[in-house]
């Protein structure tokens, strides 16, 4: 079952990641009102917008044109004299240059645009809630803090003065025609006029400033020009300098002696390392000699021949004396390599230390001498290459011409370009769609719940067996009259189906006991428990429904029956079954309430009682039907479960949501009985259709109608 449940799982994971055309069509028809709503109040405000709220603007473009020389260029640093290149950089940095603020600045001081409202706002006739703002200030300072009213400075001239830079800033573009050298510089204001000689004004302070930056420029450079050159000059002959002390108290060696000193330094590590082996070994051998006890022992330790020969006879004293004296010779010969090799390694070691010692100072001398004569090649060749430019400035100097040039002055335009009407009500009605669509979308993807048995099976794997439409009553007695009084309609047939699939579930041993259940309250498991029991007594069978959910004991409100002794007196053994059993004439069939009792109902369910009692009434009733608890509220259901034969789960249809029931399943299958199939119940015939799904889900199609007598 669970590798059934993970391809259902996987198949539906892929079928997840497509998007399905027709519901997203579908999801929009159904939403067609709401986005109709939106639409037309996006399309209402576009309207009051562009026809009564929008200020008619003009808009004015002057055409300049960049003079595209290649001079000799004074420094690197930048151009002072030559023209303008053209790559896109340069570009770039002449539209940037047109909307800078000391140019604007320029624009607006000579225009005197601080006293046009339009640009400054402090000029213009202030709002309502502008004067109501205004006089909550004024009274908070008089009549709360007492502060005068600060007076008119030349701090808020200049704040004034940035607030009208930065309007004329807002209501200018510069654009650059690609592939050209062509700008356009657009203003759009309120008047005319006042667009056209905006336009006019900034590209004739725009050409003028070219001039004076090139011209103060020119006298910067030379002036810099030639306090670097006599820095530079003091600076080649200081270091010069430095290098000729250096070498004449400092005594150098090549880079070849230094390569040399190395390799004996390579050499040396080399001759540590192999006699750090060596010492090792021997060392290792003598732990060996002074491990070994016995004669054989030190014979195979030593190795030595002598001491092998004389093994056989070491039992005379006489030999086992020269075994003795030779076995020491070889452990004193040992000691003497040991300290030997030792006293070679201290003296090697002692070497390289000197060694390296030499490197590093004669490398240290060569690093610094070289980096000395390097800083004094370095400081030539930039004092040459200043003075060079120095002579080239001084001989350019008063030949400044500007980089720019006027194209086509602004014209006065005849019709205004702001607001678009057409265009405005055009974007209206498309974002008013795409609000509402996108909403009804947003919607539709939040939802959770479950709308047909595909969706429902391929979220969980397990099989639906039963698809039960919503019973039209109001009160829950009126459902079981319903199924009782109309045995053909489309709710009694989907029960009848239901109890089919129950049976059918396992044909070699058809289910005796079967509990409902759900992941919630509401979800109609009880309606499912009194349909099933009818279902069944019809039939002929003698029915048992025993009221499992003991928390909350709703049976007595659907079968007029009240009574205070149930299942808990049975079980504690206060009643005996047949005293507290009764027998309902609604659904012919008997009935087990639910009784309050001291004990946990999940502690009742879990006792040996209540097994032995269903064991005793299976061999009494041919079918036991048992309404549980919700199983993610309270554990009663998963301890039920362990004496049941199938376990019905049911969901209620585009309500109960995915991961309830997900998680739901997952506590059943926790404790080993998983659900032995899926109920949608309360299906709603209008929603179906509603959903699309008419066509394709039998009762609820447009000819089911034709089998059910409703």
């Amino acid at each position: 079952m669970r590798s059934i449940r993970q391809s259902h799982t996987s198949a539906s994971s892929s079928e997840d990641d497509a998007i399905d055309l027709g519901a997203l069509v579908g999801a929009l028809w159904r939403g067609k009102i709401f986005i109709a709503a939106v639409v037309f109040t996006a399309l209402l405000l576009g309207g009051v917008y562009a026809y009564v709220l929008a200020t008619p603007m003009y808009r004015s473009t002057a055409v300049v044109m960049l003079n595209n020389r290649e001079e000799q260029q004074v420094v690197d640093l930048g151009s002072v004299m030559g023209g303008l290149g053209a790559d896109s950089t340069i570009v770039n940095t002449e539209v940037e240059v047109l909307k800078s603020r000391i140019l604007l600045g320029k624009v607006v001081d000579k225009l005197n645009l601080t006293d046009d409202p339009e640009f400054n706002s402090a000029l213009a006739p202030p709002s309502l809630f502008s004067k109501l703002k205004s006089g909550a200030k004024y009274f908070v300072k008089q009549l709360v803090f007492r502060q005068p009213v600060p007076e008119a400075s030349e701090a808020s001239a200049r704040i004034a003065r940035e607030r009208v830079i930065d309007a004329l800033l807002a209501s200018m573009s510069v654009r650059n025609i690609t592939q050209s050298l062509v700008f356009q510089i657009t203003v759009e204001t309120q008047s005319a006029e006042k667009s056209a000689l905006i336009s006019d004004t900034l590209v004739d302070t725009y050409i003028l400033n070219q001039l004076e930056v090139k011209f103060e420029a020119t006298e910067q450079a030379t002036s810099w020009l030639t306090e670097r050159v006599t820095d530079l000059q003091a600076s080649l002959e200081q270091a010069e300098e430095e290098v000729k002390n250096f070498r004449a108290r400092t005594s150098l060696v090549s880079p070849e002696a230094l390569e040399g000193l190395e390799v004996q330094v390579k050499d040396t590590r080399e001759r540590i390392d192999n006699i750090q082996v060596e010492k090792s070994r021997a060392e290792r051998r003598l732990s060996e000699f002074n491990a070994a006890n016995s004669p054989e022992d030190r014979v195979e330790a030593t190795g030595d021949l002598q001491l092998k020969r004389m093994l056989p006879r070491v039992s005379n004293p006489s030999i086992a004396a020269e075994f003795e004296n030779r076995f020491n010779q070889l452990v004193a010969r040992a000691e003497t390599d040991i300290a030997r090799q030792a006293s070679q390694l201290d003296a090697l070691r002692d070497s390289l230390q000197t060694l390296e010692l030499q490197i590093e100072q004669q490398s240290q001398d060569l690093i610094t001498l070289q980096q000395l004569t390097r800083e004094a090649e370095a400081s030539r060749l930039l004092y040459e290459y200043f003075l060079a430019r120095l002579k080239e400035t001084s001989a350019q100097q008063g030949i400044q011409q500007a980089d720019s040039r006027l194209l086509s002055p602004a014209v006065v335009p005849r019709a205004a370009s702001a607001p678009r009407k057409s265009l405005i009500l055009a974007v209206s009605t498309v974002l008013g769609f795409l609000l509402g669509a996108s909403l009804v979308l947003l919607k539709e993807a939040r939802h959770r719940a479950f709308r047909n048995a595909e969706l429902l099976e391929a979220a969980t794997g397990y099989p639906v067996i039963g698809q039960v439409p919503l019973v039209p009553s109001k009160k829950r007695l009126d459902t079981i009259s319903y199924l009782r009084e109309k045995p053909s309609s489309a709710s009694a047939e989907a029960i009848r189906n239901l109890r089919t699939s129950v049976m059918l579930s396992n044909v070699d041993a058809p289910p005796k006991v079967i509990m409902t259940s759900s992941s919630l309250s509401g979800e109609g498991k009880t309606t499912i428990s009194l349909s099933l029991a009818l279902n069944f007594s019809t039939m002929g069978k003698k029915v048992l429904l025993i009221e499992g959910d003991i928390r909350r004991r709703v049976f007595s409100q659907y079968l007029e029956k009240k009574q205070k002794s149930g299942i808990v007196s049975v079980l504690t053994g206060d009643k005996d079954f047949d005293d507290v059993v009764v027998h309902s004439e609604l659904l012919n069939a008997d009935v087990l309430l639910g009784d309050r009792g001291q004990a946990n109902a999940a502690d009742i369910f879990s006792s040996e009682r209540f097994s032995n009692l269903l064991t005793e009434l299976r061999t009494r009733y041919d079918l036991i039907i048992i309404d549980t608890p919700p199983v993610l509220l309270v554990p009663d259901a998963r301890v039920i479960a362990q004496n049941a034969d199938s376990i019905i789960f049911v969901v209620r249809w585009d309500d109960t949501q995915r991961e309830y029931v997900l998680n739901a399943l997952k506590e059943f299958e926790s404790v080993g009985k998983a659900a032995t199939g899926l109920v949608l119940n309360q299906i709603s015939s209008k929603g179906m259709r509603r959903y699309g799904y008419s066509g394709a889900y039998g009762s609820y199609s447009n000819s089911g109608s034709q089998y059910y007598e409703n």
